[in-house]
């Protein structure tokens, strides 16, 4: 299955009349120059070389050097690996040869569950400023996905005191997914976790929990289309993108999604100085906003405070126009009640203003 946006490219139209010797020569010196600058696509495959596995690091050596606006197609490993995916049930011939060299190669692992593929250097960024990373496609490395739940995991732990996998199959280029007869599922890929090194001083962070470095935000409408934003720590960012999604319900309460293996196309753009201090995002549908805490009632309060400065600063309405608004028109979801961070998202239809 392949989803993709594309966007429109303004290309010059060709004169009826040939150019003058003088003038070819200017344009075509300004059309190497053009060239020259123009966004590039870079490719960033799944291989050992490729992945850290379980953290996020500002010590970590970039894999890859882009600049502002241009795109990469990243290749990223299903999370926890192929240990659970064999328990499941998947054959050996089904499984992509780049995960298992990455399963057998990787032995530095954890805090955290998820192999990353990246850290990205975004050439002139720096902290105070912003990464925009705009996903353009996604593809599914292999047509399945595992769901699962672990003893002392999930939402409700107590009452589910044991472990127990399940692998789902679709035909390649299907939009759904049978996960029992009767109840057939609709495909809405997605990356649970994008996110940027933390700051020198704080070191090595889990993949686990998300946070103002973004990381693991399970956040199922930052779909095909989707923009995410987020603040930068560290020279260069160190942007690093993994935990494949076929789908996912709000709140992810036995812990995992649908998790399968990714490669998707992103166009990342540098906004200097905007200074964001948690992730927002917008669809083109929505806007929307992040609260991220170990309480829910504390990520409801930032997700509303956030929307609140949004509203103040982006659309110039005073703090209680803002507020009030978030009441009748927000939707405020919980994006994960699992991680041990919970995550709210607000959501804003963007067809409520002119």
């Amino acid at each position: 299955m392949l989803v993709a946006v594309t966007q429109a490219e303004w290309v010059p139209v060709a004169s009826a009349q040939a150019p003058a010797r003088g003038q070819a020569s200017a344009q075509a010196s300004a059309q190497a120059s053009a060239q020259a600058s123009a966004p590039r696509t870079h490719e960033l495959p799944l291989t050992p070389e490729n992945v850290h596995w379980g953290y996020y690091d500002p010590r970590l050596p970039a894999v890859l050097h882009i600049g502002s606006g241009d795109r990469v197609r990243v290749e990223t490993m299903i999370a926890g690996g192929l240990t659970r995916v064999r328990m499941a049930g998947a054959t050996e011939a089904e499984i992509p040869e780049s995960l298992k060299r990455v399963e057998t190669r990787i032995t530095e692992r954890g805090p955290g569950a998820h192999p990353m593929t990246g850290p990205i250097f975004v050439d002139g960024a720096e902290p105070g400023d912003v990464l925009e990373i705009r996903t353009l496609g996604i593809e599914f490395l292999h047509p399945f996905g595992v769901v699962a739940f672990s003893p002392g995991g999930g939402t409700l732990p107590d009452d589910f005191p044991y472990a127990h996998v399940q692998l789902l199959r679709w035909q390649p280029g299907a939009d759904r997914v049978q996960f029992a007869p009767g109840i057939s599922l609709p495909l809405a890929p997605f990356f649970g976790s994008i996110g940027v090194a933390p700051p020198p001083l704080v070191g090595r962070i889990s993949s686990k929990q998300p946070g103002w470095h973004g990381g693991n935000l399970d956040n199922k409408d930052l779909v095909v289309g989707s923009t995410l934003y987020l603040p930068v720590h560290i020279k260069g960012a160190l942007l690093s993108i993994g935990d494949g999604h076929a789908m996912q319900g709000d709140g992810e309460v036995s812990g995992t999604a649908l998790e399968t293996s990714l490669r998707g196309t992103f166009e990342v753009r540098l906004r200097k100085g905007a200074r964001l201090r948690w992730p927002r995002a917008e669809t083109p549908t929505h806007y929307i906003t992040m609260g991220l805490n170990e309480d829910l009632d504390e990520a409801t309060r930032m997700g509303v405070r956030e929307m609140v400065d949004f509203l103040v600063a982006e659309k110039k309405m005073s703090r209680e126009d803002a507020y009030v608004l978030c009441s009748v028109a927000a939707d405020v979801h919980v994006t994960q009640s699992v991680d041990q961070t919970k995550g709210v998202h607000v959501m804003l239809a963007k067809s409520i203003f002119k």
